[in-house]
């Protein structure tokens, strides 16, 4: 697995939105071409017509995925120790915080398969040891793939150990946190990685191990 991202966020896009923006359009210019062969059968010209042939063709392909990927959200917030490449070493870190947002355990949910009810339905969650709905620990853990994506350079994951030790509730925000504390050479560090909860309780410890290159040239 690979986390690899820009240092920097671009703006939010919505592929499934573009999608049907652009099959809307196909089938309202199907609508329009047999209205107008009708018309034209009947001896009749429509000026619509006249006027949607100097138009050029509407691209209903669907938007390739890569292309459409968003890379950044106002509500996600970044730090880091460092932005040079060149001295990353032993104490660099990298802060990572986002919402846990009630969209997101459903897409979690769907594109994992994992549909626990303790992390869907609100009522049967209320029954448990948890008293209401709680996040998919993973997708929780996720947040420390994307503070590590955000160090300077190309991370890759070798290793990544975690401990849950605390639920977090759909909609509190998360604060991922990544330490350098070890130069394994060749490009390969040692990091203490924490997530943290709302009430700054540790919610997932755990270590990673990675590969940090240097970004390619553009």
């Amino acid at each position: 697995m690979s986390s690899q991202c820009p240092d920097t966020d671009s703006a939010d896009a919505t592929p499934a939105t573009d999608q049907w923006t652009s099959i809307s359009k196909h089938v309202v210019n199907s609508y329009v071409e047999a209205n107008n062969a009708l018309l034209a059968a009947m001896g009749f010209s429509s000026a619509a017509g006249d006027e949607s042939a100097t138009e050029p063709p509407v691209d209903t392909t669907t938007p390739s995925p890569t292309a459409e990927v968003a890379f950044g959200d106002e509500h996600w917030v970044m730090e880091r120790s460092t932005d040079d490449y060149d001295s990353l070493g032993v104490g660099d870190y990298v802060r990572f915080s986002k919402p846990i947002a009630d969209t997101d355990v459903s897409a979690f949910a769907r594109v994992s398969g994992d549909t626990n009810r303790l992390h869907l339905e609100s009522d049967f969650a209320e029954g448990t040891q948890f008293g209401g709905q709680i996040a998919h620990g993973t997708l929780v853990a996720g947040t420390i793939s994307a503070a590590l994506a955000r160090l300077p350079g190309v991370t890759v994951y070798l290793s990544q150990d975690l401990e849950f030790t605390g639920p977090v509730r759909i909609g509190e925000t998360v604060t991922a946190e990544c330490e350098i504390v070890e130069d394994l050479g060749g490009d390969r560090y040692r990091l203490h990685t924490t997530v943290v909860g709302e009430d700054d309780e540790t919610v997932i410890d755990g270590e990673a191990v990675v590969i940090i290159n240097e970004l390619p040239d553009e």
